[in-house]
């Protein structure tokens, strides 16, 4: 028997008023179902395996990565631990719809023009109705092996507004009255609709991506106000920027695309101010977001065991309160954003 003590514990914090819980740190599975470029089997197992080890409990993935490749390898990791002792969210909205061979079709091709470098052996087709909720959810706890999920997210329904409101949001919230799930959401890279969410519906926690960044924090106008004023909770994805916080360079990207030379500028500024206070950026990018109190997880796409230790230690690793105030100093912070504190 494995003694406890030797487990290493993060945080932990409860979206809204549900009983579900998330670690400060999560792992975003896009990444280990091979977003941009391939990642092997062995190595997507050796990135799961890191997380639990650094204490992730907490595990976001979606359909819509890899063509439902992040959620079989999540689930294959997964169903070998004790199924209460860790998170999973997943999201609907994009059906997963199998390709015909033949036909003309010959070779399916890859799936690089929705970003993922996997076999085009599905195509996606959007669905935000009662219906189209109940299956996909149905499809991802197959394809996951497990017998519940315990968040449930509206996936990018940028150009499906009022279907989401109308349709797929009461059927999230009857799935959560029956006890299906146990909180639920949306999922988006904009703040403007995830405001009206946490407004207009009853929903636990919403995971705003790239808009509450060092870099970028639009998510404070309206809504991480509004989430603290509810009692909802907001896990930021994308605090990184798809990499421009990671390793600000000439080719980095930006909201998954080539960055803006004023942007890459900047994060190199910010990154010579850390850096003299003897912090990575990376460690100020990670820290940043816990600034606000109605942030209750970050999280990190990996595709290496060696990517989630990193971003375990620079989570752990203190930063002074110096480096906030240099970076404000040099005008790179505005001065009304909330900065972690002790």
């Amino acid at each position: 028997m494995h003694s406890a003590a030797h487990e290493p514990v993060l945080p932990r914090r409860t979206l809204g008023r549900s009983d579900v819980t998330v670690t400060a740190l999560g792992f975003g599975a896009a990444a280990l179902a091979g977003l941009f470029t391939p990642v092997d089997e062995d190595e997507a197992t050796a990135a799961l395996e890191a997380a639990w080890e650094v204490g992730i409990r907490y595990f976001d993935t979606a359909p819509h990565y890899g063509l439902g490749l992040s959620e079989r390898r999540l689930g294959a990791v997964l169903r070998t631990k004790p199924r209460d002792t860790y998170t999973v969210s997943t999201k609907v909205g994009r059906l997963l719809l199998p390709r015909q061979h033949g036909g003309g079709e010959g070779d399916l091709g890859d799936d690089l023009a929705h970003g993922f470098a996997v076999p085009a052996t599905h195509r996606r087709q959007w669905d935000f109705s009662g219906d189209g909720v109940r299956r996909s959810l149905e499809e991802s706890l197959t394809r996951l092996g497990l017998d519940h999920v315990d968040l449930v997210l509206l996936h990018d329904p940028d150009d499906h507004e009022e279907q989401a409101f109308r349709e797929a949001y009461p059927a999230l919230e009857e799935l959560r009255s029956q006890g299906v799930v146990g909180a639920i959401g949306a999922g988006m890279n904009q703040s403007r609709m995830l405001t009206r969410f946490v407004e207009d519906t009853d929903v636990d926690a919403v995971l705003c991506a790239g808009r509450y960044t060092l870099l970028e924090q639009t998510a404070l106008g309206e809504l991480l106000p509004a989430a603290a004023a509810r009692g909802k909770s907001v896990i930021v994805g994308g605090v990184f920027n798809s990499g421009l916080l990671a390793d600000p360079r000439a080719d980095a990207t930006y909201d998954y695309t080539a960055a803006p030379e004023p942007l890459v500028s900047r994060a190199l500024r910010m990154q010579t101010v850390t850096e003299e206070h003897g912090v990575p950026l990376r460690a100020a990018a990670l820290r940043f977001p816990f600034g606000h109190p109605a942030v209750a997880s970050v999280l990190t796409g990996a595709r290496s065991a060696a990517e989630v230790r990193d971003a375990a230690a620079q989570l752990d690793r203190a930063v002074p309160d110096g480096v906030w105030a240099a970076l404000r100093g040099e005008g790179l912070l505005p001065p009304d954003v909330p900065v972690p504190g002790k």
